[in-house]
């Protein structure tokens, strides 16, 4: 039976370079690509060889008669997008493409290409694989990371019962350990090393910060305390270090999401989720402990458009409704035909349902704009408009989740309505003359804003490679006027503490084994003077 493309697919699209039939799509090289929440099988073409399966990093591919969850419907999901968008060209044999190492190889002496990355998320980890996996150039990549610990989006963005997703780390993993790479945990460039010294050593820098702001809803009472961005609450769960000290009040009955994302539905999932079960993930133990407290019962969560608009995707809304214990209900009818997307109908399935005595729900409504967050001293209620209704939702706890947002970085231009470093193709640009600024690249969500999945960064951050070798090629980028040694006894000179790519194998590890012995994925450090103890015991 044809394979099928499953809840997890993180879009990275190194099945699309395996598949002998092109099969999958849509592939980077198509329009859609950016803007698909997922990839599909054409189980008209598939021919059950099974080397997607093989190469998925978070194994969201799977036979079509699987025993996994939602499996018929993932099978229509991907059926469905081929008779939405049919194939122009014939079905046939697939010339895959060259392995990036052996499509460079032939140069007998490549020129050297240092090149510092800040930030270790996705886009960053995606940058230096580009680069050291190259033969055409002999590459070496530092990677900067303010934390103790690395994986950005991944470690502290990825909700802990999405345990699959997190498993793209392992790509990661793979491209710490290549030759050419240099790790400094701990390290904050701004801080602990100027921009301007980071570029002194390298031939360029690859901005990979992230988003780490989030927009507003531009409310009164929006600050008042019970109020807050989804963002925080994401990685206080998460275990960021940052964020572990933070407190969520989770007493009153009823929490409301603003908002109906992807990171909506997380924290709203996680709200109501059954103890048991986030006792299988790795979330933060702090978490973990007021949630085993927590009094929520029900999560609304608002979105001002009607529900042909939902901005969460296909399978995080599939995978809501089969929540043990959980009533996932919409305030309001919904109507879908059967040639209607299989996100309306979904939600108009979930419109029908009934309540479950005793269970906990999420509550879906559309059309619903906030007005106020009303409260005396702290955030007691959300004034609502539905129409020409205004309502009042009575509730304890207000996460808006409309979006995250870049922050600027020192010396670089910034785009304050986009929320990231002004640029063209990730070349760091000022926007008035669209003159570059050299040596300056971003790569990830600073680039393009908080949009699409973990592998989208794949294909951001190639775009931002390939710009930058272009420019290294023509030989515009200034060479280092200090050796990688010096940099080392800088950084060794102005942090002591900071830690290096085997401490953070030493944490990993550590972490792990904890889990195992509880019977879950890690158990997170969280507290950076921790990290210290791990690593230096690993090392002695």
């Amino acid at each position: 039976m044809a394979y099928v493309v499953t809840q997890n697919c993180c879009n990275d699209a190194t099945c699309v370079a395996v598949c002998p039939v092109d099969c999958i799509h849509p592939t980077p090289a198509e329009r859609e690509y950016t803007r698909t929440e997922m990839l599909y099988i054409d189980p008209g073409t598939c021919i059950d060889c099974g080397a997607c399966s093989d190469v998925c990093p978070v194994d969201a591919i799977v036979p079509g008669d699987a025993p996994a969850p939602d499996i018929d419907r993932y099978r229509e999901i991907n059926a469905e997008y081929f008779q939405r968008n049919p194939r122009s060209a014939p079905p046939g044999a697939h010339v895959q493409p060259l392995p990036l190492t052996l499509a460079t190889t032939g140069v007998t002496d490549p020129p050297a290409l240092r090149v510092a990355i800040v930030g270790s998320g996705p886009s960053a980890f995606y940058a230096a694989e580009e680069l050291l996996a190259r033969r055409d150039i002999a590459a070496e990549v530092t990677m900067f990371e303010r934390l103790p610990v690395a994986g950005g989006l991944v470690r502290f963005g990825v909700a802990p019962d999405h345990w699959h997703t997190k498993t793209v780390d392992r790509v990661f993993n793979r491209t710490a350990r290549r030759d050419g790479f240099t790790f400094h945990l701990g390290v904050e460039v701004g801080r602990d090393v100027t921009l301007d010294e980071v570029l002194a050593h390298h031939h360029a820098v690859i901005h990979a910060s992230g988003a780490s702001g989030d927009r507003r809803l531009g409310i009164p009472g929006e600050d008042l305390p019970g109020s807050y961005a989804a963002r925080e609450f994401v990685a206080w769960y998460n275990g960021h270090p940052d964020h572990a000290e933070r407190t969520f009040d989770l007493s009153a009955r009823r929490a409301v999401v603003v908002g109906n994302g992807n990171v909506a539905l997380d924290v709203a999932r996680i709200l109501v989720s059954d103890v048991k079960t986030l006792r299988r993930t790795d979330i933060a133990d702090h978490a973990l402990a007021v949630l085993a407290d927590s009094r929520v019962e029900e999560v609304v969560v608002l979105g001002r458009r009607g529900p042909e608009h939902a901005a969460c995707t296909t399978p995080e809304l599939l995978a809501l409704g089969s929540l043990p214990g959980i009533d996932v209900l919409v305030d309001g009818p919904v109507t879908a035909g059967p040639d209607a997307p299989a996100k309306l109908r979904i939600l108009a399935e979930y419109a029908r349902r009934e309540a479950t005595p005793g269970n906990k729900r999420i509550v879906l409504r559309f059309g619903t704009s906030p007005r106020e967050v009303l409260g005396a001293g702290r955030a007691e209620s959300l004034l609502v408009a539905h129409g020409d209704t205004v309502d009042r939702i009575e509730c304890g706890l207000i996460l808006r989740a409309v979006g995250y947002r870049g922050l600027p970085i020192d010396g670089l231009p910034f785009d304050e309505a986009a929320g990231t470093v002004a640029n063209a193709g990730g070349r760091v640009a000022l926007p008035d003359t669209g003159e570059t600024v050299r040596g300056h690249y971003v790569a990830g969500w600073i680039k393009r804003g908080a949009t699409g999945v973990i592998g989208t960064n794949r294909y951001c951050a190639a775009e931002t490679v390939e710009a930058l070798l272009a420019d290294h090629r023509a030989g515009l980028l200034a060479a280092p006027t200090a050796a990688a040694a010096d940099l080392a006894a800088l950084v060794r000179e102005r942090r002591p503490d900071a830690l290096g790519g085997a401490d953070w194998r030493a944490i990993d590890r550590f972490e792990r084994e904890r889990g195992r012995e509880e019977g879950r994925p890690r158990i997170k450090i969280v507290d950076a003077r921790q990290a210290a103890v791990v690593a230096g015991a690993a090392a002695r």
